[in-house]
């Protein structure tokens, strides 16, 4: 579905309600706040609500005050329509969605406005915008901006760069486009301090975290002659680590990225508070789909960058998952 029918959707409602995935990063938080600021200049209402608090680093960002922490049972302001922002399913909101009903229930549901660029989007809304060609979300979210005449602003411009900047991995992975930096140019020419933002999403890691980084990097393993790489934090070591400010997922992952020969990273998570459940994310250089083999588990993503959330015990579903991409790596190299 088009951007014309996303744009007709807003134009249609006065309220919403707008949230993104749990485990939020720069994407789907900035574009969560750039389309709050997007329906307040056009006049309409709006609240957001998210299952998990803003991470750390992205304190710089505008509008905060405009969240809410979902909590069972808590009462929202009415809105006519239900806005999903860098979502591939409904569920990646957490809990969130059911405060807009239990899909095939009895309530009558309101409409929902699906806005991704993941190529494993189910399709989830009454009006789906997907675009899997856009870097991230907010590079969707800049194009609402311009289709409904809505000027820039300082603030609508540091929440889309910082969507921008870190889905793109700082302009570093392959998602990114002439037309991202055409985009991005303009965000800085509205003000956008680029040095104090990379500051604060990526060189203000406290000793701690990054003590407990280097804890998890010697359970790297390499496998196929350097070709797979993968790590696993388990539960003890997190519970050991207390409350962990930088998104520990991610350093390590990129830390994987960035070994000579590699073509996939593999990071397994156990999960801190649920029993045998386990966070997979995998990273790819570009030759091997790993959405492909996230969707065999359940999960999704990119072509580069995917991931799947399993019920298991982690050494069992390692060697499935692993079995799965040496799969992928021998028919690349037979």
């Amino acid at each position: 579905m088009s951007i014309e029918k996303a744009v007709s959707c807003i134009k249609k409602y006065r309220r919403f309600l707008i949230s993104s995935h749990t485990n939020m990063e720069g994407d789907a938080l900035g574009s969560e706040l750039a389309f709050y600021f997007l329906v307040k200049k056009l006049g309409k209402q709006a609240v957001i609500v998210n299952e998990d608090p803003v991470p750390y680093g992205y304190e710089f960002l505008p509008g905060q005050n405009a969240i809410r922490r979902y909590r069972h049972g808590m009462k929202v302001p009415a809105f006519d329509c239900f806005v999903a922002v860098d979502c591939s399913d409904e569920r990646r909101t957490g809990e969130v969605y059911r405060l807009n009903g239990e899909p095939g229930g009895a309530s009558v549901r309101k409409p929902i406005l699906n806005i991704d660029h993941h190529i494993s989007n189910g399709f989830f809304g009454t009006v789906n915008w997907v675009d899997p060609q856009a870097s991230c979300a907010c590079e969707m979210v800049y194009e609402l901006y311009k289709r409904l005449g809505v000027a820039l602003d300082k603030k609508a411009a540091l929440a889309l760069y910082a969507g921008i900047v870190t889905d793109t991995g700082s302009f570093r992975y392959t998602n990114t486009t002439a037309h991202t930096h055409a985009v991005a140019s303009e965000l800085i020419a509205c003000g956008v301090p680029v040095a104090a933002i990379y500051r604060s999403i990526y060189a203000s890691i406290p000793l701690e975290d990054l003590r407990l980084l280097l804890r998890v990097l010697p359970t790297m393993k390499v496998e196929l002659g350097g070709k797979v790489v993968w790590f696993q934090l388990r539960k003890e070591l997190l519970k050991k680590a207390g409350v962990v400010t930088i998104d520990l997922g991610e350093s390590v992952l990129n830390f994987g990225r960035s070994l000579k020969d590699v073509e996939v990273v593999i990071l397994f998570k156990e999960n801190l508070t649920r029993q045998n459940e386990v966070r997979v994310n995998f990273r790819s250089q570009g030759a091997i789909d790993v959405n492909q083999i996230a969707r065999a588990f359940g999960g999704g993503g990119h072509k580069t960058a995917s991931g799947c959330t399993v019920k298991g015990a982690l050494d069992a579903l390692r060697r499935r998952v692993l079995q799965k991409v040496r799969q992928a790596v021998y028919a690349r190299h037979p």
